[in-house]
């Protein structure tokens, strides 16, 4: 879980009307779980947890009720008679787009590499290509790889160019475990080199060329005995430099706590080197768990192997940088300092200071939320209401920035890959009803040019899908944004299933994309809506800091409030409305559907954080303490109980219709909390609706989860949603 975070799939689903009960003609539910009662104590405050025991997933006793709860939310899913032709659907408008690509990185031969996954493939493939319109070759297939003990898959997670584009740092992981491990690829003779390196950190940090090509830097987990708490997996990270063709185990450590000339560092500081392209310097970047600000320190790139580089601050967490990239012997930051929406500053990286920087883009009323410089300027991603805009900045004149300009039908724009020594971008386009394109932008014309490296699709234009903007009054007069994607010939008379999703974390804000999966819970009548609550970013910092730690209720207040609306407005009933959330969108809809039962008659919870007392124990609990709280301090400790979905479910209490999703590999979120919500809302509500725990044991957090365990998982939510909402398709065999 992060703030990317990189998260977590933000599914759009729906909603409706149900008066069904959970007895169809198939075998009884699994028995509810034991209550095994433990009593804590925090700052006075008596806290029962009735099942404890659960966090110990490996128990045998555990482990066969969860398989339990696995095997029978499979066949209930399954047994749905319109799941099978809805699978089939969601397969065929999967197989519309002939190959997706991602992870574009263009070299200036004009080679382009990038992952492509080909339809009806299951995993995503490296590959090269000689230049947009040139002959493409395969590099890196992970379906020939070993398979993993236990069964499973393989996928690739990232690759780095060296500065020839001879080789390649790729790494790869099993069955959504992001237990990474690090390979190098010799293009020159197809083959890898000898030396892999294990434990490597993907989520905070990536691997960096160094200039000579010979060597890169690169962060890593510290091993951990098996006896070790859970807790203490992210502790004392580490950034190392490795030289080609040796011992790993030999490798120069550059940038950690207690290494010759670094400065101190926290247990949980996630410290990284980045080596930019096209400049001497080389950065130390300190991420602080999952806070969103960073502290960077700044050393020649040629002194990472002496035997204590010097460090030099560049700014502190307190300056509220968020993001960087440099140009040349300068640093451009992307900071909150004085800028609630975010402001970029400049500052020379031969002596750097952050209180006499140059504002470079002035802060205002959109919202600052990306950078990647070029050759010929700085490209900066804004964001201008919900839609995500770019604007071009000429280093020498700031003042004369401008947007770029994009096609009308396409409202918005992400960079999607630039460099320091090649003129220009590459960007793609979005929308929420239509496919985006790939284009290059040439400053020396200011024209968009469709680099033709997407192809067309079968569903990629629906000309019956449209989308409304809309800002919703939360219980405390905040306005929130509201997308709402439907049908044109819609009517608003209470009847159309309807999915709202929210996040509402780490400042991240859900942008706007278009899957042509979606189409079929759209082209039935549903509805599709975004919640932009707060605890994201849709307008900056004070937004995300409206939403975390004891201030988190407006999360899920803000996604209540949208509910309202939808229901209000005619768009759906609460008969026919189900809110999603995942990992730490968990909050959002198991408090909201805790708080307001009666508004929903389905939720999905997909990975999601819904025991927040015990989160801190697990490995990605110590991380998030700056964005959830930690319960040695009271006050935090209060904050973290009002957000705790599990100690806010209450016997007796008729709550919606509940599936609870999880990969048994899931690395952020450990799968014993869903196991726990579900024992407990399976105990207490009395409305007799369903509480299944879906499980696939090859499969993670969502990343890393192949075609198939995509399309399945889909299914299986959209099913299990109209079966809930009355769809005569949908209703068990009695």
């Amino acid at each position: 879980m992060s703030a990317l975070p990189l998260l977590m799939r933000l599914v759009l689903v729906v909603a409706c009307f149900h008066s069904l009960t959970y007895s169809f003609a198939m075998a009884e539910p699994p028995p509810v779980a034991p209550v095994k009662t433990v009593v804590d104590t925090y700052h006075g405050t008596t806290i029962t947890d009735h099942y404890r025991y659960f966090e110990d997933f490996k128990n045998s006793a555990v482990q066969a009720w969860v398989k339990q709860q696995a095997e029978y939310t499979e066949r209930s899913l399954e047994a749905l008679p319109g799941r099978a032709a809805l699978l089939a659907r969601i397969q065929e408008l999967d197989a519309g787009i002939p190959y997706t690509l991602s992870g574009l990185t263009r070299v200036p031969s004009g080679e382009l590499f990038y992952f492509k996954q080909l339809a009806g493939e299951n995993v995503a493939k490296l590959y090269v290509r000689e230049s947009q319109r040139g002959t493409e070759r395969l590099l890196i297939d992970p379906e020939k790889f070993p398979p993993p003990a236990g069964g499973g898959h393989v996928t690739l997670g990232f690759y780095r160019v060296s500065p020839d584009a001879s080789q390649l740092l790729y790494g790869f992981a099993a069955s959504g475990s992001e237990q990474t491990t690090l390979k190098i690829f010799d293009r020159r003779t197809g083959q890898d080199l000898p030396e892999s390196i294990d434990r490597i950190e993907a989520e905070y940090a990536l691997p960096y060329w160094l200039p000579d090509g010979k060597s890169f830097v690169y962060s890593r987990r510290r091993q951990i005995g098996t006896d070790a708490p859970a807790a203490d997996g992210y502790k004392f990270t580490q950034a190392f430099q490795h030289k080609l063709e040796s011992n790993p185990n030999q490798d120069s450590l550059v940038f950690a706590n207690g290494a010759p000339g670094s400065p101190p560092m926290a247990e949980m500081d996630f410290p990284a080197v980045i080596a930019p392209l096209g400049s001497a310097w080389a950065i130390g970047q300190i991420k602080h768990g999952d806070e969103t600000d960073i502290t960077l320190y700044v050393t020649r790139q040629e002194s990472l192997g002496s035997p204590a580089p010097r460090w030099t601050k560049v700014c502190d967490r307190t300056d509220l940088v968020t993001e960087f990239a440099v140009h040349g012997d300068d640093i451009y930051l992307l900071t909150a300092h004085d800028a609630p929406r975010f402001k970029v500053v400049r500052t020379s990286l031969t002596h750097p200071d952050f209180a006499t920087a140059e504002e470079v883009v002035p802060p205002s009323e959109q919202v600052v939320d990306s950078l990647a410089v070029a050759k010929d300027a700085l490209y900066v991603g804004v964001l201008v209401g919900v839609p995500n805009k770019i604007l071009r900045v000429p280093y020498a004149s700031p003042a004369n920035a401008e947007l770029i300009e994009l096609p009308q039908d396409e409202p918005a724009a992400h960079i999607t890959a630039a460099r320091a020594d090649l003129p220009g971008i590459f960007l793609s386009t979005r929308s929420w009803t239509r496919a985006g394109k790939l284009y290059e932008y040439e400053p020396a014309t200011g024209k968009l040019t469709d680099t033709a490296l997407l192809p067309t699709g079968k569903f990629d234009a629906p000309d019956w899908l449209t989308s409304t903007e809309v800002m919703v009054t939360s219980h405390d007069a905040v306005k929130v944004p509201l997308s709402i994607i439907h049908r044109r010939d819609i009517k608003l008379n209470g009847l159309n299933p309807t999915l709202l999703s929210g996040y509402g974390a780490y400042g991240f804000t859900a942008s706007m994309r278009f899957k042509p999966t979606d189409l079929a819970w759209l082209e039935r009548g549903g509805v599709l809506a975004v919640a932009h609550v707060r605890g994201g970013g849709a307008f900056g910092k004070e937004w995300h800091h409206a939403g975390r730690k004891l201030t988190k209720p407006n999360t899920w207040k803000d996604f209540i409030a949208c509910a309202e609306y939808l229901v209000r407005t005619g768009y759906t009933s609460s008969a026919k409305l189900a809110g999603e959330g995942g990992s730490a969108g968990g909050i959002l809809i198991g408090r909201s559907i805790t708080e307001r039962p009666d508004l929903f008659a389905a939720a999905h919870i997909s990975v999601g954080c819904t025991d927040m007392l015990r989160f801190e124990t697990t490995m990605n609990g110590p991380p998030n303490v700056p964005e959830f709280g930690t319960t040695t301090k009271a006050d935090e400790f209060q904050g973290l109980l009002a957000m705790s979905t599990l100690h806010h479910i209450g016997d007796g209490v008729k709550y919606p219709a509940v599936l609870l999703t999880h990969g048994a590999n899931d690395p952020r979120v450990e799968p014993w909390i869903s196991a726990k919500t579900t024992a407990r809302l399976q105990a207490a509500s009395a409305s007799g609706k369903p509480v299944l725990f879906r499980v696939d044991y090859h499969a993670g957090h969502g990343i890393g989860s192949t075609r198939t365990q995509q399309q399945a998982e889909d299914a299986d939510i959209s099913s299990f949603l109209l079966w809930q909402f009355g769809d005569p398709a949908f209703q068990p065999r009695r």
